[in-house]
């Protein structure tokens, strides 16, 4: 049953509504604007700006005159006032960065991800990984407001770990959450990948990050982060998106759950290099549990199509094909505006994809005659799961949350 709640929730959250929106204002606003768009009274925004600026969370921007009268204070979000650790375990590669509180990027590094069994040993390499990016950045440790951890799904939010990912062999039921926290004594959260990367997208991908969207990751596996009318959807246990067995051909090869043509079993790299090597274009098939060589052969293929390998080329149209009929049962499922793509192998694919992707979609999207259904990549880069992670603290620490204000919560 919920239950009321109290002034000082109220408090807190009605600051997250204010620094909300001084963040999407971009340019900023003034007190009087302030009072209009987030209907609180005069005096409750003058304390809370007060407030902010005092934290240094927002910083005033000069005056402007819109008419007769005194100008006015323009109020606008101070980047530097905090900072995030973002981290991407991807099972080729390791991505981290530090955001500032406007989602820009200050400080990013990347190393492949160990072809170990062992957990412990990542976890080792992950926190010295994120202390030598915080020395190297020269920010003060003190404005660092945690580490947010993208991990391939599915995890179990609550206990912090990392439950059992087809691409990374040994890791079942990680304590990530607590480990990394020990080790660096930062706060630490952690999401699957989708969800961060459609995090991002709501925090620092600009106007395509609003409203209704799916984000279609396309990396080692694939999966949809979903946002609707402005708030992710997680699911019971934080598992949402997790599409592999969307059946997109029944003609298509053989998936482990017994059934053929899902989508994990059609698009994902490492089916699309063994496609490749059964129609001749590649050599040899590496092992699954090898992502790097995984990403190596897989560049090939896309290098081979981009230079007129007609094969080639129609093994990635086929998962074009594929993936838009994954893409045209979610947007119709949940009515959605637009579909972004994004992931570590996204660029690869992103010309062909925007080229084979919007006919079909619109042909099977029921809602064409309502409106629209635009086709994007991300434009948050391909660093989109780590810039993901480190908005997820951010989102955490600053989003206006309704079920904050529920006792017990």
């Amino acid at each position: 049953m919920r239950r009321g709640t109290n002034l000082p929730r109220v408090g807190d959250f009605n600051q997250a509504v204010i620094l909300d929106t001084i963040r999407r204002s971009g340019d900023g606003l003034s007190r009087v604007e302030l009072v209009g768009a987030t209907g609180l009274s005069a005096q409750t925004v003058t304390n809370i700006c007060r407030r902010l600026l005092d934290l240094g969370l927002i910083a005033e921007a000069g005056k402007q005159s819109s008419g007769p009268g005194k100008p006015r204070t323009m109020l606008r979000l101070e980047p530097s006032g905090r900072y995030a650790v973002g981290v991407h375990l991807d099972p080729a590669v390791m991505t981290f960065v530090i955001l500032d509180l406007a989602g820009n990027v200050v400080a990013q590094a990347q190393q492949p991800t160990p072809p170990v069994t062992d957990p412990h040993k990542i976890v080792v390499g992950t926190a010295e990984a994120i202390s030598s990016l915080i020395g190297q950045s020269g920010l003060d440790e003190e404005r660092i407001l945690g580490i947010g951890i993208a991990s391939p799904g599915p995890i179990d939010s609550k206990r912090g770990e990392v439950v059992d990912p087809p691409h990374l062999l040994g890791w079942r039921n990680v304590p990530l959450r607590s480990a990394l926290y020990e080790a660096t004594g930062l706060p630490v959260l952690i999401d699957k990948d989708v969800t961060a990367a459609a995090v991002a997208e709501m925090w620092a991908g600009g106007p395509a990050g609003t409203g209704s969207f799916v984000f279609f990751y396309l990396g080692t596996g694939v999966g949809a982060g979903v946002v609707v009318r402005d708030s992710v959807v997680r699911g019971k246990s934080d598992n949402a998106g997790e599409i592999g067995h969307f059946i997109v051909d029944p003609d298509g090869p053989m998936c482990g759950c017994g059934l053929r043509g899902c989508v994990g079993a059609s698009c994902e790299p490492m089916a699309l290099v063994k496609e490749a090597v059964e129609l001749g274009v590649l050599e040899s098939v590496p092992s699954g549990s090898d992502a790097r060589a995984v990403d190596r052969w897989f560049t090939v293929l896309c290098e081979y199509a981009d230079a007129g390998d007609a094969r080639a080329g129609q093994v990635l149209d086929r998962s074009a094909q594929r993936v838009a009929k994954a893409v045209s049962d979610i947007v119709n499922l949940l009515d959605l505006e637009r579909v972004i793509f994004g992931g570590p192998f996204w660029s690869r694919l992103q010309g062909r994809y925007l080229r084979v992707i919007p006919p079909v979609l619109d042909a099977a999207t029921t809602v064409r005659n309502v409106h629209g259904v635009s086709v994007v990549g991300t434009s948050v880069g391909e660093d989109v799961g780590a810039v993901g992670a480190a908005c997820l603290v951010l989102d955490h620490s600053f989003s206006p949350r309704p079920s904050s204000l529920l006792l017990g919560t």
